[in-house]
């Protein structure tokens, strides 16, 4: 019987850690959509680069500080259902902005998008911590992180390919029907999992101000922003850069931005796997973690401040997909350090710290149109400081996170 049971468990992580990676592949298709359709959307609406820039930060207005919120949601009521009921938000908010006329409707979108999306990494860190052993975080975590590419890269190319035959509109209404469909699978694998708000609250409750007082959960959110500062800065303004700045047509912009993605995506899982190897063979788990994300913080600054500085088409490509290499240990890693730290209490956990790190979907875009709109459109100060940004993220890993262990409050023994 305990055989039997340890089985259905395996197979129950399996399932539902598959799903959450389309889930993530879908929620990065989406939140990508804007910055694929720019080159035309921007001229269609007659945007200027300030105004595409808050269009772009609008979704985070919402979603990071929404996250406080859902992390505190996800000890009190079902996050299987909570999952559902965001990802059908913003479908309907990504399929409606096919219809905007102008910057306010756009505007509403995004944070409509925004308040839907925000479900997706708390949930999914509670779901994997609840499910998923210490020793197979990193792969199951890595999982999510090559979604989270495979969605831009996937986004790109359908989407570049259906800007350049039909215009902009067709990509949000083509992506949101399509997103209704993760539905059906998700409700036949999570069923037996499904509680009452009763059973929910059945948990202890996991206080977010207490979170917030902990040294490590806000050094850790201070940390996400260096880190999803460069991540959001390529997400919306890539496609533009490549096409406005450098000369590429739209068929090149799509061509080289999905390679970009595509090496973080088939990267991820082996930094993961990696990373799960090195805690197997009795490396500290903690100090594997750090090193990665030490790592990542200064490949990817380097790569795009040679991206911003690069005089031939060679060098950038070969930067922007380096950055694509190493990209793909930032998607994973400080989740699995949230989940070591945290336990079942990662969703409040990640809460706090996505809260606090998706300030930069706010702050970044909105300074980037207004480099942008006041330099001319030259993106080279833009690259400077985003990358810049990133390298700072080296000394605080080193110098301000605590070590990275559980916590004695949150593991109770």
């Amino acid at each position: 019987m305990a055989t039997t049971t340890i089985g259905v468990r395996r197979n129950d992580a399996v399932w539902l850690t598959l799903l959450l990676a389309l889930f993530v592949v879908i929620n990065y298709v989406d939140r990508g959509a804007i910055g694929i359709a720019a080159p035309k959307l921007r001229q269609d609406l007659a945007l200027d680069h300030e105004q595409f820039g808050l269009a772009v930060s609008a979704f985070a207005w919402i979603y990071a500080p929404a996250q406080f919120f859902i992390g505190w949601l996800t000890s009190r009521i079902c996050v299987y259902r909570l999952i559902a009921g965001g990802l059908a938000l913003w479908a309907l908010a990504t399929f409606s902005t096919g219809f905007v006329g102008g910057l306010a409707a756009l505007v509403t979108m995004r944070l409509l998008l925004g308040i839907g999306e925000g479900v997706a990494f708390p949930c999914a860190s509670k779901i994997i911590a609840a499910h998923v052993s210490p020793q197979h975080r990193g792969i199951a975590n890595s999982a999510l992180a090559s979604a989270l590419a495979i969605g831009p890269a996937l986004g790109t190319f359908a989407g570049g390919l259906i800007l350049a035959v039909y215009g902009w509109r067709p990509i949000f209404w083509v992506f949101g029907a399509l997103t209704l469909l993760w539905l059906w699978p998700w409700m036949m694998a999570s069923k037996p999992h499904w509680r009452t708000v009763a059973d929910a609250r059945a948990e202890t409750p996991v206080s977010i101000w207490r979170l917030t007082r902990k040294r490590a959960c806000w050094t850790m959110g201070v940390a996400h922003f260096m880190n999803t500062y460069g991540f959001y800065f390529l997400l919306a303004w890539l496609p533009l850069y490549l096409v406005e700045n450098r000369g590429f047509s739209i068929i090149e912009m799509t061509s080289i931005t999905t390679a970009v993605y595509l090496a973080q995506a088939v990267c991820a899982p082996l930094w993961g796997w990696l990373s799960d190897r090195l805690v197997e063979a009795g490396h500290d788990e903690g100090r594997v973690r750090r090193g990665l994300i030490i790592l990542y913080q200064l490949a990817v600054g380097a790569t795009i401040l040679t991206a911003g500085l690069a005089q031939t088409r060679t060098v950038l490509i070969g930067a922007l997909l380096t950055a694509g290499v190493f990209g793909g240990i930032g998607g994973f890693i400080s989740y699995a350090i949230s989940q070591m730290f945290a336990g079942k209490a990662a969703g409040a956990w990640v809460g706090v710290v996505n809260g606090i790190g998706n300030t930069s979907g706010i702050v970044g875009p909105l300074l980037t149109g207004w480099i942008i709109q006041t330099t001319g459109t030259n993106y080279l100060a833009a690259f400077l400081l985003t990358g810049a940004i990133c390298l700072a993220g080296v000394p605080w890993w080193i110098f301000a996170v605590p070590k990275i262990e559980p916590d004695p409050e949150l593991h109770p023994a």
